[in-house]
């Protein structure tokens, strides 16, 4: 299965993150699992930017599901521009997406991914409407 990303989607972040030596599995490239921390990576930092860290005693982002499509390997040494998008926006639900680059190869996707964020009031374990101070990001 291959997702493709919307044409319509808004960019929100961006950020280099270096590939290191342990990312690498036997076969001499980034590891598959470490693709998914490179969009944990910006997606968090993309949330601490805006102010919008989770609150267990109160609400935050929970993300319910999460893919990546693997274009091309990544190799050590080198450094990754992760650069995050938005879309779908609805009441209490957003849809995030991020294309990996190498910052030496810029224009070539070696991977795209995303994830559908949901905001939730921790104690009640239910969904909430997205507060203003997200949605004038989101928007």
């Amino acid at each position: 299965m291959k997702f493709e990303l919307p044409q319509k989607m808004k960019q929100v972040f961006r950020m280099t993150i270096p590939i290191r030596w342990g990312d690498m599995d036997a076969m001499g490239h980034v590891n598959n699992t470490i693709y998914f921390r490179y969009l944990e990576t910006i997606r968090i930092d993309w949330m601490r930017s805006i102010g919008c860290e989770p609150d267990p005693l109160g609400e935050g982002p929970v993300i319910v599901n999460a893919f990546c499509t693997f274009h091309q390997q990544l190799e050590y040494p080198g450094d990754v521009v992760a650069t995050m998008f938005v879309s779908d926006v609805g009441r209490s639900s957003f849809e995030t997406w991020c294309t990996l680059e190498r910052a030496d190869d810029p224009g070539t996707v070696y991977a795209s991914g995303g994830a559908t964020t949901v905001w939730v009031d921790f104690p009640r374990k239910k969904s909430a409407p997205i507060p203003d101070s997200l949605l004038t990001h989101l928007g």
